[in-house]
């Protein structure tokens, strides 16, 4: 039973990789969010993020155009009042600032990690700060580090 106050994200999928992506949006259509839409490229997640309400981004930093990912969060970061989360096998490759992420999940990822990302990420978008422990695999960018002073794990 979910708690009554459960409001769906309405996510974008913006990945290359189409197994990837199809696992990811299986997990988060059982999780109860709903998909609105999966870009594989630069130009295809900029449109989507033009046309559609956009509550939460997963962005891999390499796309079928080469590694843009991270201009892609900087646009839906600039454009949508959408959270940005990187899904990556190289968290090294985000800048320092995270071009306005509020974090990264390193790949591989779990479907428990990633709902306990869901769950820290809904606390902290919705009501924050967040009261969980900041999840395993779950890598807060500085800036969200600091304005939601994680709960202890």
């Amino acid at each position: 039973m979910r708690d009554q106050e459960f409001e769906p994200f309405r996510v974008l999928i913006v990945e290359d990789e189409a197994l990837l992506a199809m696992e990811l949006e299986l997990l988060l259509e059982d999780a109860g969010h709903k998909v609105v839409g999966w870009a594989t490229s630069s130009a295809e997640a900029r449109d989507l993020a033009d046309t559609l309400d956009v509550d939460l981004a997963f962005v891999d930093v390499h796309l079928t155009d080469g590694p843009t990912g991270v201009g892609v969060a900087e646009y839906i970061g600039r454009r949508k009042r959408s959270t940005i989360v990187f899904m990556t096998a190289n968290p090294k490759r985000i800048p320092e600032h995270f071009a306005g992420a509020v974090g990264v999940i390193a790949k591989p990822y779990t479907a428990n990690g990633l709902n306990a990302a869901l769950r820290y990420l809904d606390e902290g978008v919705r009501r924050p700060p967040p009261v969980s422990a900041l999840p395993v695999g779950f890598i807060l960018s500085p800036d969200f580090e600091a304005a939601w002073k994680t709960a202890p794990s």
